[in-house]
């Protein structure tokens, strides 16, 4: 049951139910909350770096760009820190589940795991619903339970949205950061400036993480479904039809931006692309995914004085018809 909630929580939920579960879970994503989270996040991102330093290298997604956005997860939702190696599998299965290319061998191992994933949810919602209120904390499980208890949503939409964050938190996240990486090994002027200006010029990070959104867009579309008649760019569309929304494609629009394909830091509101959604779905975690990836990419830039691709082992996107992730990067560090 929770598993089928996931298609009609939070990014696919419609008015009013959306509202109500958007205002439950903006306490704990509030900034100044976010923002507390920044010491323990760039503490966990060091001693990753600092590992890998250490073995000349090794695969940046699993030691740090899975890893990370799993670690916030954890503490996002109040889980068990001896969690993490199972938070970080299960955060990187929704590109697997939507892939488009499974055999039944694979599918059957994806349900096997994500059965798994809503067990321990279950068993993680119930726990803390028998903690007395000023036992529980506030991690988001906490609003979800009080939501429940008010009677403003159901035990099911509340699993399944704990469900949903795990991709939409994890998977994503992973994504971006994974792609900047990539990004900068195929560019070392890019990577020199970028830690020359780590104390100088902070702001050019934040840029590059933009850019990166907007370029290499975690989700490759979304789908939205056409309530009236209407027409689109002189195509008519009936009430019922079912668009994709291919985000890359708007993001290098050329009426809206200059040298759409090009990475520019120097951009005025890079923030205006579409990586994060749009209007009411607008992601609700995107100023977490934003310090997340800025903050793991400060550390591994102040961490090493070169990152280079480790051409022995090419790297490899997730084959998903959905998400756009690399599976592995192989990296040599110094």
């Amino acid at each position: 049951k929770a598993l089928g909630a996931t298609s009609t929580v939070i990014a696919n939920a419609d008015e009013p139910d959306h509202a109500v579960q958007r205002k439950l879970m903006l306490p704990p994503l509030k900034q100044a909350r976010i923002a507390d989270m920044e010491t323990g996040m760039r503490s966990f991102a060091r001693a990753r770096v600092n590992a890998i330093v250490q073995t000349g290298g090794g695969d940046i997604c699993s030691a740090l760009a899975e890893a990370l956005p799993a670690y916030v997860l954890m503490h996002l939702l109040g889980l068990d820190d001896d969690a993490l190696s199972s938070v970080q599998r299960w955060a990187m299965m929704g590109g697997d589940f939507l892939a488009g290319r499974l055999n039944e061998q694979q599918m059957q191992q994806v349900f096997v795991e994500s059965a798994a994933l809503m067990d321990y949810l279950t068993k993680h919602f119930d726990a803390v619903q028998v903690r007395a209120a000023d036992e529980r904390g506030e991690s988001l499980t906490v609003k979800l339970v009080e939501g429940v208890e008010a009677g403003l949503i159901t035990r099911e939409q509340a699993t399944g949205i704990l469900i949903i964050l795990f991709g939409a938190a994890g998977e994503s996240t992973a994504s971006v950061l994974g792609s900047a990486i990539r990004v900068l090994v195929h560019d070392t002027a890019l990577q020199t400036t970028l830690r020359e200006n780590l104390r100088k010029n902070p702001a050019l990070i934040a840029n590059f993480v933009e850019e990166i959104v907007r370029l290499e867009t975690p989700f490759k579309f979304h789908y939205r479904s056409v309530k009236h008649d209407t027409t689109l760019c002189g195509t008519e569309l009936k009430a019922g039809d079912l668009l994709l929304l291919g985000w890359s494609a708007a993001n290098r629009d050329p009426a809206v931006w200059s040298e759409p394909d090009t990475l520019k830091l120097d951009r005025t509101k890079p923030e205006r692309h579409l990586g994060f959604g749009y209007g009411i779905h607008y992601c609700i975690g995107a100023p977490l995914a934003r310090l997340e990836v800025r903050v793991a990419l400060e550390e591994l830039l102040a961490g090493t004085q070169k990152i280079t691709l480790d051409t022995s082992q090419p790297y490899a996107f997730a084959p998903s018809v959905f998400v756009r992730r690399l599976l592995h990067l192989h990296l040599q560090v110094s």
